[in-house]
């Protein structure tokens, strides 16, 4: 029996499944959830249509751990929301299984060291156990561990209006009338958008889901207006792959937002990179440029829905290897660097591109993309289980690829983008080779950069 402790960080769906998958492996996990419960992040947007269904969003660990429970899987080509999620899956795995014993909630990691020595200490520093530091409601707590995997996601840590990658001058005292994600605007949040002239920034899968939920608001009650600000000059780059994508709700979803901006349902501002925000009788002034290039939009409310980005603040101690742009394991950052490539679906990865200098220490889960979009469940699950397979000592299986993922229909090379009836790039990469998907595969065997779409 090997009786390695795993502390995880995060209760989300990648971290519970993190921690099935060392439990199956004869471990022990002890999962460290910042929230009061588990899939804290998931219920701020338990609102959302996933666009993957239930067949995708299910870790097989976690399922087997299930089983004996009584637990009846979801109609596997039905499309849950967050909510549905949380209720008919994620609940019952934290608390109807042997995981409700290893979670301990409200307790928010503040720093990770390793025990008896800093950063600078290298001899012996390999045998020492983690040390993880966390704060709860009885104090700071002291937690030990032979191995830590971080999968405490993003969502608490969004990107700012500034096209800079700063706050956009005056973004923190205009806070009381700005969103980051995806508000609930037919919902829980309909009073405070209702009647209102809303600008969206962003074009991701966020900001299009917001902006349709905007349109179909304005429906339902007069002076509701929808703005999409756009730092890009080419719309059709958020419309997505349509037909071609293997997830037709995302394809779907592109599909109807294509409509609703040709057909004049939502005003459209691209190149608008946003650099103050002020306030304008009573209003919210949102400004792009300055001198004779300058422009503005007045509106009620702003959503930011610009991305996330990792927080790294508690490990500062930990020698990790991250790529200086994306913030992503070195390994793992070619393949999801959107300034390169991005094929939605990227080849599956595990332990072996999300290791790092620090022998043990993980990051997976959306946190493990860093600052890249197109982050799906599967792809942490298939991380989750070859990470836990090395904790283990099980190389073999740490190495084997597990997971076909579902293609997007698009695939984008330095910012141009096409879109293939057969999928993405000629469909996914067959080898360990460090390529998102087939053409890149080839591109890159032939001594090329690839991305070869």
């Amino acid at each position: 029996m090997n009786a390695k402790t795993v502390a995880i960080i995060g209760a989300g769906p990648v971290g519970l499944a993190a921690a099935a998958h060392v439990l199956e492996r004869g471990m022990s996990p002890i999962v460290l959830e910042a929230g009061p419960e588990a899939a804290h992040a998931i219920r701020q947007w338990q609102h959302v249509q996933l666009f993957s269904p239930w067949e995708y969003n299910i870790d097989k660990a976690a399922a087997r751990l299930l089983a004996p429970t009584g637990w009846n899987s979801p109609d596997p080509q039905s499309y849950p929301t967050g909510g549905e999620l949380i209720d008919r899956y994620l609940t019952p795995l934290a608390t109807r299984t042997p995981l409700r014993e290893t979670i301990r909630t409200s307790s928010r990691v503040t720093a990770i060291s390793r025990a008896g020595f800093d950063k600078a200490t290298t001899k012996g520093r390999d045998r020492a156990p983690f040390e993880i530091r966390y704060q709860n409601g009885r104090g700071p707590e002291v937690l030990r561990a032979d191995a830590v995997i971080d999968v405490s996601g993003t969502w608490f840590s969004p990107n700012p209006a500034g096209s800079n990658g700063l706050p956009a001058i005056g973004e923190r005292e205009r806070a009381d009338r700005i969103a980051y994600g995806m508000p609930d605007v037919r919902g829980t949040d309909r009073a405070r958008y209702a009647g209102k002239i809303v600008a969206v920034l962003g074009a991701g899968h966020s900001a299009v889901g917001t902006l349709i939920d905007l349109a179909q608001l304005a429906g339902e009650v007069p002076g509701t207006q929808a703005i999409w600000l756009l730092r890009g000059a080419d719309p059709a780059k958020a419309f997505g792959g349509g037909r071609n994508d293997k997830l037709a709700a995302r394809g779907e979803l592109g599909s109807a937002f294509a409509a609703l901006v040709t057909a004049g349902k939502i005003r459209v501002e691209s190149q608008f990179g946003v650099t103050h925000l002020s306030e304008s009788e009573g209003r919210l002034r949102i400004s792009t440029g300055s001198g004779s290039g300058a422009r503005s939009v007045v509106a009620d409310e702003l959503v930011v829905a610009t991305g996330f980005r990792p927080d790294l603040s508690f490990l500062s101690e930990l020698r990790l290897r991250l790529d200086p742009a994306i913030e992503a394991p070195v390994a793992l950052a070619p393949l999801i660097d959107p300034n390169e490539h991005s094929c939605g679906t990227v080849r599956p990865h595990g332990a072996r591109e999300l290791a790092h200098d620090e022998p043990g220490f993980y990051l997976a889960g959306m946190k493990s993309y860093g600052r890249a979009p197109t982050f799906l469940m599967m792809t942490g699950y298939e991380q989750v289980r070859s990470i836990a397979a090395d904790i283990a000592g099980d190389k073999k299986a740490a190495a084997r690829v597990e997971l076909v993922l579902p293609e997007t229909g698009v695939c984008t090379r330095g910012g141009v983008e096409s879109a293939s009836a057969v999928g993405c790039c000629g469909g996914p990469a067959q080898e360990e080779t460090s390529a998102c998907c087939a053409a890149d595969e080839k591109a890159r065997k032939a001594g090329r950069a690839g991305c070869g779409c």
